[in-house]
């Protein structure tokens, strides 16, 4: 099969299944997001969701956030990975937004980029599920989705598969192809055991392709 008709296959999938795939994380603005999003990191949505909603009530704002110490921040996060340099990494993004963005979370992927705790797949996330950009995050999920399907091929790094992700996939699709492969890592494509006899995309599939009959 050649790869423009995956592609066109994979998108024509998830287009019927999956029309309106929203991340999990639980946010209501572009800072509940940020936060979020740099908590996620080596945890779960599942944790971060149960972590931030007493956090977002503390700190509603980048100015509350700005003003407090990394161990009031760390009491709210101390059951996440990493909590003592997140609880750093949130004091200091707040105030980097307070300081240099007036507050408001930048859409532009260089620009979030330069906030403390923010590297290219969290801009990227940012930028796509809040301003819609086609920028394409690759997780361990979609890094790993993504080659065994054969959307990349021999992609050595995370950003080696967001280049080709993004070239063969039209703009418009990109935010939700994110969270296509994101969930489908998460519940069918898993690590160890992916559930390739219940894909509905198996049939395009290069991995699916390795494997012997299922046994009956």
């Amino acid at each position: 099969m050649l790869k423009e008709e995956r592609y066109k296959r994979f998108i024509s999938y998830f287009n019927i299944h999956q029309p309106a795939v929203e991340t999990e994380l639980n946010y209501k603005n572009p800072f509940h997001l940020l936060i979020a999003v740099i908590l996620s990191a080596q945890c779960t949505d599942k944790r971060v969701n149960i972590i931030t909603p007493p956090l977002f009530k503390k700190f509603p704002t980048p100015e509350l956030l700005a003003k407090a110490e990394y161990s009031e921040v760390f009491k709210f996060i101390k059951s996440c990975s990493y909590p003592n340099n997140k609880s750093k990494h949130l004091v200091e993004m707040a105030k980097t937004l307070v300081s240099q963005y007036n507050g408001i979370v930048p859409s532009d992927v260089n620009e979030l980029q330069k906030i403390p705790g923010v590297g290219r797949k969290t801009a990227n996330v940012i930028a796509s599920v809040v301003f819609n950009k086609p920028v394409m995050a690759v997780d361990t999920h979609v890094f790993r989705v993504s080659a065994r399907i054969g959307l990349t091929t021999n992609a050595k790094n995370p950003l080696e598969a967001e280049k080709q992700l993004v070239k063969n996939i039209p703009d418009k699709k990109i935010p939700m192809a994110h969270n296509w492969l994101i969930l489908h890592g998460r519940y069918t494509c898993t690590a160890r055991k992916p559930k390739c006899y219940e894909c509905g995309i198996r049939e395009i599939c290069k991995y699916y392709k390795t494997l012997k009959p299922k046994v009956l």
